[in-house]
């Protein structure tokens, strides 16, 4: 499975009662759903520290099941978001988890169809704002207030020298950079922060790039 797509993670409009609880959390359920590229037919939400002490009363059940359904933070249906998203067919699950994390406000966020699965961590940061912390097994930490272009890749000589080449020609300059791998020789995964923003047309020449198999963008 390919993706691209723009994490709407940061913005002013949001939802309440808690931005905390529910904007940022609409966001990490957003976030999922466009890295992966359709409705799932299931949702596993394991929620970690006050997200999972607090979530039925401040609505953060609601608002990642919104996010799920592609609305945004703003949007009145996340109110009734479990109940659209059971007639749609979607089976969901919510997990309070006891273990400890980095941050009080963390969401692991499992999805999937026939077709594939994804999981995420995400964690609400306060004022609507929320970070992507991990995808697939891979750490990263995108807050969404830089562009970046995330690559999957094969972990081979030349899959990073064939990206930022690319770059290169195209004049877009990186901010930062960041690689991680599983296992040696396994699948890697690369987050660029660049200046601009990306044209669809750079997105089509890295995925025909060496070793890289998929990309995903987040715009400023």
């Amino acid at each position: 499975m390919k993706f691209r797509s723009v994490f709407d993670i940061i913005g002013p409009v949001m939802i309440g009662p808690s931005s905390s609880h529910t904007a940022g959390a609409a966001r990490i359920g957003r976030a999922a759903r466009h890295l992966f590229g359709r409705e799932p037919k299931y949702a596993h939400i394991h929620l970690y520290g006050s997200f999972a002490k607090t979530y039925k009363g401040h609505g953060t059940d609601v608002a990642i099941i919104g996010g799920l359904l592609d609305y945004d933070t703003y949007d009145e249906r996340i109110s009734q978001s479990l109940v659209t998203a059971r007639k749609n067919g979607m089976k969901i699950r919510f997990h309070e988890e006891d273990a400890h994390t980095d941050h009080p406000n963390t969401a692991r966020v499992k999805i999937g169809d026939d077709d594939g699965e994804l999981e995420l961590v995400g964690i609400s940061i306060g004022g609507g704002k929320a970070e992507i912390t991990e995808l697939n097994g891979f750490e990263l930490r995108l807050s969404g207030s830089h562009p970046a272009i995330l690559l999957i890749h094969n972990d081979r000589y030349g899959a990073i020298a064939s990206a930022t080449a690319i770059l290169a020609k195209n004049e877009i300059n990186i901010g930062r950079m960041e690689v991680s791998r599983k296992a040696q020789g396994e699948q890697a995964l690369m987050v660029i922060e660049v200046d601009q923003n990306i044209d669809d047309s750079i997105l089509d020449e890295l995925e025909r790039a060496d070793h890289i198999t998929q990309v995903a963008k987040i715009s400023d």
